[in-house]
């Protein structure tokens, strides 16, 4: 029975995306609330400094203790040390990344083995963690930031080939396929020790049947039920883990919310692409051409990799800003995205659809005009669109986002009489979502916490 001076320890060991490790440091936030847990969170330095912020912000320095993990040098992806993390990684270097980061599981098998952890909750691209964990008699629990949707279509058709997926609503363009399974073939080919059921074999490995997974009954009941029929697995949402206090290492901007502060209520769009995502500067362009045609308020995050030293006017039309100077703010680097969405003047975002932003969306009540690039992105797209919640601009393979039907998404949204059924069905998922949040909480927390003790009998 649980007491004041009983513990148990968690080792938190997400991929080095801040898309990945910032959903493990509000899972850690979310069942410290609620039990008396120790958390290691294991990450490479680079990423310390982020982790540090979301620690003392939240003040949890007395719970969470940061773990180094160490990628090996070898000559096929000499990565010096500020690029062991794909925050303003450039993408060429992405899957580099990647397989540098499947060195690490030395490293890490010394960290179980030292720190002895009663649990060990990973991710997706190290499959190997929960047979190092389990090897040294320790339990592994996979969690995937990805939502219920995506994995089911992923399941589905590593299950049952090219047969229709159940919920027709949810396709894929055949472009978009191809592009999907070329990343898959990667993943297979390149990830230390795993076979062709790479996304499952996390599924296989997670220990007592159970997977926690970044979402909402209410939103994903019926993707819930599907993929855990095709996995035979008990799935736990752990909700949307969305938090107003998002300060991170680059400080707060006030100045954006000043700014927000002063228009319309629902008359502003939040444009952002998320930390991994760069746009090139055609698709800049055309952006630009689309925000001058619909005549909008915005504000538009734009980043650039690690290294590129390039002039926010020369990426941007001859004399864009001094054009939208009253209704227009560019950003480069990280902004409040949470204090953006869940202010009331925010009437849209512009997002290619990550799942961490398709989440923040849903929670803050914010109809999305969707531009998905790559990977789950489309579908994505397509469920929320499916839910009632957002507008996909329209694009054909091999062909950028077109300004004019940028413009013509986002009016559909923020200007059309159209928009105020989107924003009511947003505001119906937030409310979905926000109700049952604290009875998911209590129950991974508990869940957690049972994992452990049997361990300990």
């Amino acid at each position: 029975m649980e007491t004041k001076t009983s513990s148990f320890s968690i080792l938190m060991f997400p991929w080095l995306a801040h898309g990945h490790i910032f959903p493990y440091l509000e899972l850690s936030k979310t069942i410290l609330q609620r039990k008396n847990f120790h958390i290691y969170f294991c990450s490479t330095a680079i990423n310390f400094s982020s982790i540090q912020a979301f620690i003392d912000t939240n003040f949890l320095n007395n719970s969470i203790e940061l773990v180094q993990l160490h990628l090996e040098s070898s000559h096929d992806h000499q990565l010096p040390p500020h690029y062991h993390t794909t925050k303003n990684l450039p993408s060429s270097l992405t899957f580099t990344l990647l397989k540098a980061f499947q060195t690490s599981n030395s490293s890490f098998s010394d960290i179980i083995a030292t720190l002895r952890p009663d649990l060990v909750i990973y991710d997706v691209f190290q499959p190997w963690a929960a047979k190092i964990a389990s090897s040294q008699g320790i339990p592994a629990v996979h969690f995937s930031i990805f939502g219920a949707m995506p994995l089911s279509f992923v399941h589905h058709r590593y299950t049952f080939g090219k047969s229709d997926f159940p919920f027709p609503g949810i396709q894929f363009e055949d472009y978009e396929l191809k592009s999907l399974d070329l990343v898959l073939e990667f993943l297979y080919a390149n990830i230390h020790d795993v076979d062709q059921d790479f996304l499952f074999g996390n599924f296989k490995h997670s220990c007592h049947d159970i997977i926690l997974l970044k979402t909402s009954i209410g939103v994903e009941g019926k993707y819930i039920d599907y993929l855990s029929s095709l996995c035979h697995k008990k799935l736990v949402p752990v909700g949307p883990l969305v938090s107003y206090n998002d300060k991170n290492d680059d400080g707060d901007n006030s100045d954006i919310i000043q700014w927000l502060d002063k228009k319309k209520q629902s008359s502003t769009i939040f444009i952002s692409f998320g930390s991994e995502c760069f746009l090139s500067k055609i698709e800049i362009e055309e952006i630009a051409k689309g925000l001058e045609l619909c005549n909008i308020n915005f504000i538009w995050i734009i980043r650039f990799p690690i290294g590129v030293t390039i002039n926010l006017e020369e990426a941007l039309p001859e004399g864009f800003l001094d054009r939208v100077a009253e209704r227009g703010m560019v950003v480069t680097g990280w902004a409040p995205q949470a204090k953006i969405l869940g202010h009331a003047n925010t009437g849209g975002f512009v997002s290619h659809c990550g799942w961490s932003s398709i989440m923040k969306s849903m929670y803050f009540g914010v109809p999305v005009i969707a531009m998905p690039m790559k990977v789950d992105q489309p579908i994505n797209a397509r469920m929320l669109s499916e839910a009632g919640s957002c507008v996909e601009v329209k694009r054909n393979e091999n062909e950028v986002f077109k300004g004019e039907e940028i413009a013509k998404a986002i009016s559909k949204v923020v200007v059309e009489e159209s928009g105020e059924g989107l924003r009511r069905r947003a505001r119906e998922l937030s409310e979905t979502m926000k109700m049952e949040n604290e009875d998911v909480s209590d129950r991974v927390a508990e869940e957690l916490w049972q994992l452990c003790l049997m361990n300990k009998l």
